[in-house]
């Protein structure tokens, strides 16, 4: 079990040892999750307003609303959702939605206690953070170069694949999150044991495929589906290789992810906002303002639209690297 100061020995030592660490029964549903998916449904209510013929929408609940969407337009609307920006190209409209309840997840107190009982009591909230909607895999367009990733399977990867090298010392942890049940028939996530102590690994690019590590590389036979109910969490190692099956229910399989890392470390995003979720040594520097929250990631939309030759790129990889033709 995991008290209220976080986690047990045991389970630190299996997190040490595995990369990974599946904690059950941290969220409380009703508190926080409920609300989650009530903001989303109110987004989504938002964009099917702007749409001809919105009536055809009335009275569906979220996930076959956010499935009727993706089947009638055949595009992603997840930027629309998530609480992050793109890394090029980022207009002075981008779609995105920092609402009151993400931050309520950002800052919940017991995934800060799990989060401390491996890294430590001085928490930063990371930027590299999403949601990701998943709809029915039969919805997938035709075309993989529309929302590959986003849509499909996710594609092998490590999490510190996606920060800047001055972030290689940084202890980030990954904080996944279901916002339902997930199983292997929707999409669970799957990790490989024991592969973070191999330390970051080729990344290839592919035009389809868009970012991934070849299987060569690590134990990808030894890949483990990670069905998780909901109010549980998964944490995990920056170096732990990590995929997402496709989703072959008849629902969207929605989830978060957050990464956390110590105070002063770099962030990998240093175009990104992030805050001080947790400091016992300075309490007063925690930010729990939602708004302010909010406006932080505003103010970033607007310089990134308007100097983007200011902005540096965000990744190390190239289409052309070693050992990827």
């Amino acid at each position: 079990m995991t008290d209220v100061s976080g986690l047990t020995r045991d389970q630190i030592k299996q997190f040490r040892d595995q990369g990974y660490l599946v904690v059950e029964d941290v969220i409380d549903v009703e508190r926080y999750l409920d609300p989650l998916v009530a903001e989303y449904a109110e987004r989504l209510d938002e964009i099917v307003a702007g749409l001809a013929g919105p009536a055809a929408y009335a009275g569906l609940p979220f996930g076959s609303k956010l499935t009727r969407l993706y089947a009638d337009t055949g595009r992603s609307w997840a930027q629309h959702f998530d609480f992050s920006l793109p890394f090029k190209g980022v207009k002075p409209d981008e779609p995105c939605h920092f609402g009151p309840a993400v931050f309520a997840m950002l800052s919940n107190e017991r995934i800060l206690d799990v989060v401390e009982s491996l890294i430590g009591p001085e928490i930063y909230s990371n930027p590299v953070q999403h949601v990701r909607l998943k709809p029915p895999q039969h919805l997938v367009p035709s075309d993989p170069r529309i929302g590959k990733g986003l849509l499909g399977a996710t594609e092998w990867h490590q999490d510190a694949s996606v920060v800047v090298e001055e972030a290689d010392d940084t202890e980030i942890l990954t904080v996944w999150i279901p916002l339902v049940d997930v199983d292997e028939r929707n999409g669970c996530l799957c990790v490989v044991p024991r592969n973070h102590k191999r330390g970051l690994l080729q990344h290839c690019i592919d035009a389809l495929r868009g970012k991934y590590l070849p299987t060569a590389k690590f134990d990808a036979d030894r890949a483990k589906p990670l069905p998780m109910r909901r109010g549980s969490i998964l944490v995990m190692d920056k170096m732990t290789p990590h995929s997402s099956l496709e989703n072959h229910s008849d629902d969207v399989r929605v989830s978060m992810d957050l990464r956390f890392n110590p105070i002063g470390q770099p962030t990998g995003r240093p175009e990104f906002p992030g805050f001080v979720a947790r400091s016992r040594r300075d309490p007063a520097t925690q930010l729990r303002d939602p708004v302010a929250w909010k406006e932080s990631w505003l103010d970033t939309r607007a310089r990134m639209s308007a100097h983007p030759e200011l902005v540096p790129a965000f990744t190390r990889w190239r289409e052309d690297a070693p050992g990827c033709a």
